[in-house]
């Protein structure tokens, strides 16, 4: 395999991901598809709408990343939703076209008058839903689902059985139901869905390899990022043997979201060496369009986009960050058409200011003076509680170069 955990100049991670007993234990495929859900999950986001203009050129965004499946919506939701789901099936994309369906035919008619691929079926399991909202067993989902899934594929479309919120069901219900499913009809594949973001990464893996245990079909993992582990969880049922992981961009989704595009992409192709076949230097662009769009701010460390990522304060090592980044980063910035940066505040040391000098082209300070130098920068950057701006900077360097 060589050093899968170093490239140089693109990154250097840690060398333990790739342990001969762990590459063994593992269960995952060597590839894995990129199934991302922003245009429809992503949009029950509270307050974020997507119109059908927004909803092609996101979807565009996502082919050129190099997205394999593109959930474009419910057509139930609105005309305008049918529509779009209808003009982004006609662009002729390399990215399949699903649609989100509830467990009846005419959702199905929708998605095959989409033009859709493919059809996410959703039906409730977990026993909190069934017995507080919709009154079921296990039983009516069994007989709701079977010929809403036969009805698809005699529909030509590709057919996932998403039976959701599967992590608080009854492991008995899941054993029935999931059996009783392949007795009667026979889905294309089954989702594994964290509806509420509630099970650890060794749950997932368990129910992972259970899933494909009592069906024999590729399993798809759709989780939730209540507890902040959506990625963790969904990495942890490739492990166990998914082939397909959910997504949204940004981490888009209802409450806390769902598992973040960006970091299910990265994660898989530099810590798990699985190829995915998407652009990595392309996810800056299409995270700030998704961003821009649904008015939903990223925090400025968000992994793999945030803006600082490649911005370091405290002076020790601060040459290396543009002379040798992976020295301080896992990933080189270049990865995704960045520099790395260096800015001034409390945390500063003098080799900081040594290199602000001559990055704004200012002459060198003897060391006395570059000490009184750094004294008010961190002073300054105390003060306002914040970082130090260049133009800051230049006065306070003016200003000690003329004291005696």
């Amino acid at each position: 395999m060589g050093d899968v955990y170093k490239v140089d100049g693109k990154y250097w991670v840690s060398p333990y991901n790739f342990r001969p007993e762990l590459l063994v234990a593992s269960k995952a495929p060597q590839n894995v598809e990129i199934h991302d859900a922003t245009l429809r999950d992503g949009e029950q986001t509270p307050g974020v709408v997507f119109h059908k203009e927004h909803k092609v050129a996101i979807a565009k965004a996502l082919d050129d990343v190099g997205v394999h499946r593109i959930e474009a919506g419910m057509p139930a939701v609105s005309t305008e939703d049918f529509e779009a789901i209808q003009e982004i099936s006609a662009l002729g994309l390399k990215s399949k076209i699903f649609t989100f369906a509830r467990a009846m035919n005419e959702d199905v008619d929708a998605a095959v008058a989409c033009g859709a691929y493919g059809v996410i079926i959703e039906v409730p399991i977990g026993y909190p839903k069934l017995v507080h909202q919709f009154k079921w067993t296990w039983e009516d989902v069994l007989r709701k689902s079977v010929p809403v899934i036969n009805y698809a594929k005699s529909k030509g479309l590709y057919a996932v059985f998403f039976p959701y919120d599967a992590t608080r069901a009854r492991e008995q219900d899941i054993d029935d139901l999931l059996s009783g499913i392949m007795r009667e009809s026979n889905p294309d594949s089954i989702g594994l869905v964290d509806t509420m973001g509630c099970a650890t990464p060794a749950a997932i893996g368990y129910l992972t390899r259970k899933y494909i245990a009592l069906t024999g079909l590729p399993v798809e993992v759709h989780t939730h990022n209540d507890f902040g582990m959506a990625v963790a969880a969904e990495l942890a049922g490739v492990e166990a043997g998914a082939s397909v992981v959910h997504s949204c961009v940004n981490g888009l989704g209802e409450r806390t979201g769902n598992a973040s595009l960006e970091e299910l992409i990265l994660a898989l192709e530099l810590l798990y060496n699985k190829r995915t076949g998407c652009d990595i230097a392309g996810l800056g662009a299409l995270s700030t369009l998704v961003e821009e769009i649904s008015g939903i701010r990223l925090a400025q460390n968000k992994p793999v986009v945030g803006t600082e990522n490649y911005t370091r304060e405290s002076g020790i090592g601060v040459n290396l960050v543009v002379e040798q980044p992976l020295a301080m980063f896992a990933t080189h910035p270049a990865l995704f058409g960045r520099t790395g940066k260096i800015v001034l505040g409390k945390k500063s040391g003098k080799p900081s200011v040594v290199y602000k000098l001559a990055e704004l082209g200012l002459a060198e300070l003897d060391d006395a003076k570059a000490t009184a130098v750094l004294a008010e920068v961190k002073r300054l950057g105390n003060d306002k509680r914040g970082l130090v701006t260049d133009d800051e900077f230049s006065s306070i360097v003016h200003r000690i170069r003329k004291a005696k």
